[in-house]
C-alpha cells in the first residue's frame, strides 16, 4: 500500500476508536498518523507495510505493541501519556517517537501479531441468539466457536446478564454484562443445556502463557478500564474452567466438526467479527460445507450458524444472524455494538 493510504488507514481507526469510546486511542492513532517515518524500523515497517493495511488492522497492531509497553513498566515516559493521564495530541507527540525508537525491536516484533481482543461483552450480543437456538429445536448443544482466541467466550454460561429488567446466568458470576437494550425486549426464554463445546484459532492464545495474557490484554484499549476488569474477571474463571481449544484453519475445523454430527443433538458454529479477517476462499469452504450438512439435517440432527459480523463492511453496527437447517432460512436477531456496549432485539 501507499504511504498516504496507510496514513489514511490510521486516521481511519481513529475515526472508529471515536465512535467505539476510545478518544486517546483515537488520539493515539492521529499521532501516528501525522508522526511516523522512516527514521526507525517500526516506521519503515508501517509505511511500507505490503499488505492490506485495514485487512491486516496496522493500526491496531502498533496500538497492542506501544500499549504493551506500558502495561509491562517498560517505558515510564510513555507510561505518563496513557491513561488515566488525559494526555492532548501535542503531549503524545512529544513522547511518542522517542519511545518508539527506545523500544523499536520490540514494537517490530509486536507487529506480527494480528490484533485478538477476545472481547466478553460480546457473549451478551451472542446469548440471546444461543437461546433462539436451544429454544426452537430443544435439543442439547454442541458448540463451535472460529476465530475463539483464549475460547473466554466459549464459557459464556458461567458469566451474569442483565438486559434491562430482566436477568440470566451465574448471578455468582464476577463477569457482569450489561448492556444497553434497544428496541424490543431481548428473548432469554427457555432452557439452554451445553454438551459439548470447542473453539479453534490459527493462533490460539494459551492463558498459562504469561506473555500471551500481555499480547491478550495489550489489544484492550487502554483508556477502556471496564473491558480489562472484564477481561481480567474472565481469565480467572478460564483458570478454573479451561476452554477447549484447537489451532486449525477454520474451513477444516468446521468440516471435521461437522463430520462429528450426532443425532439428538444441536449442532451450532458461531463467532463474533472474524469474519472479514477470513481470505474468500476459507469464507467460501465454510458456506458451502455448513450448506452441505444441512441439506441432510433433520429435527433431531439440526444445524445452525450463529454469527455477530456486519453486514457490510462499513457499518457502524454488527448484525446478530441465525441460519438454522433443515430449511436454510436467515433471520436477523438484532444489531449490536461492536464491543457489546448496546443490543437491538429486532427477531
Amino acid at each position: 500500500m501507499s504511504e498516504e493510504n496507510i496514513r489514511s488507514h490510521f486516521l481511519g481507526q481513529a475515526k472508529a476508536c471515536d465512535v467505539l469510546g476510545s478518544p486517546f486511542t483515537a488520539r493515539l492513532c492521529r499521532v501516528l498518523a501525522r508522526t511516523l517515518d522512516a527514521s526507525t524500523k517500526t516506521g519503515r515497517a508501517i509505511l511500507g507495510w505490503p499488505r492490506n493495511a485495514r485487512a491486516d488492522a496496522v493500526a491496531l497492531r502498533l496500538c497492542g505493541a506501544l500499549h504493551a509497553l506500558v502495561l509491562t513498566g517498560a517505558d515510564d515516559g510513555l507510561a505518563g501519556v496513557y491513561p488515566p493521564n488525559d494526555s492532548s495530541e501535542d503531549q503524545i507527540a512529544a513522547v511518542l517517537a522517542t519511545a518508539i525508537a527506545r523500544s523499536d525491536a520490540r514494537i517490530v516484533a509486536g507487529l506480527g501479531n494480528a490484533p485478538q481482543t477476545n472481547e466478553i461483552a460480546r457473549s451478551a450480543m451472542l446469548l440471546p441468539g444461543l437461546l433462539t437456538v436451544a429454544r426452537e429445536a430443544d435439543l442439547p448443544l454442541d458448540l463451535c466457536e472460529i476465530g475463539a482466541s483464549a475460547g473466554l467466550n466459549l464459557l459464556f454460561d458461567r458469566f451474569h446478564y442483565r438486559y434491562g429488567d430482566a436477568e440470566w446466568g451465574d448471578a455468582a458470576s464476577p463477569v457482569r454484562l450489561m448492556p444497553e437494550v434497544r428496541g424490543n425486549l431481548v428473548a432469554l426464554e427457555g432452557a439452554l443445556a451445553v454438551r459439548h463445546r470447542v473453539g479453534c484459532d490459527i493462533a490460539p492464545i494459551d492463558i498459562a502463557d504469561t506473555a500471551a495474557r500481555l499480547r491478550l490484554r495489550s489489544y484492550v484499549w487502554a483508556d477502556q478500564t471496564a473491558r480489562l476488569a472484564r477481561l481480567d474477571a474472565a481469565l480467572s474463571i478460564a483458570e478454573q474452567f479451561a476452554p477447549s481449544l484447537v489451532k486449525a484453519d477454520a474451513a477444516d475445523f468446521v468440516e471435521k466438526a461437522l463430520a462429528r454430527r450426532e443425532r439428538g443433538s444441536n449442532f451450532v458454529l458461531y463467532h463474533s467479527v472474524m469474519w472479514q479477517y477470513l481470505p474468500e476462499p476459507t469464507k467460501a469452504a465454510i458456506t458451502a460445507r455448513l450448506e452441505r450438512a444441512g441439506s441432510s439435517a433433520t429435527s433431531r440432527m439440526p444445524v445452525a450458524w450463529l454469527r455477530m459480523e456486519p453486514l457490510a463492511i462499513n457499518d457502524p453496527f454488527a448484525t446478530l444472524s441465525l441460519t438454522r437447517w433443515p430449511g436454510g432460512a436467515t433471520r436477523h436477531l438484532a444489531r449490536c455494538d461492536y464491543h457489546g456496549r448496546w443490543i437491538e432485539w429486532i427477531g
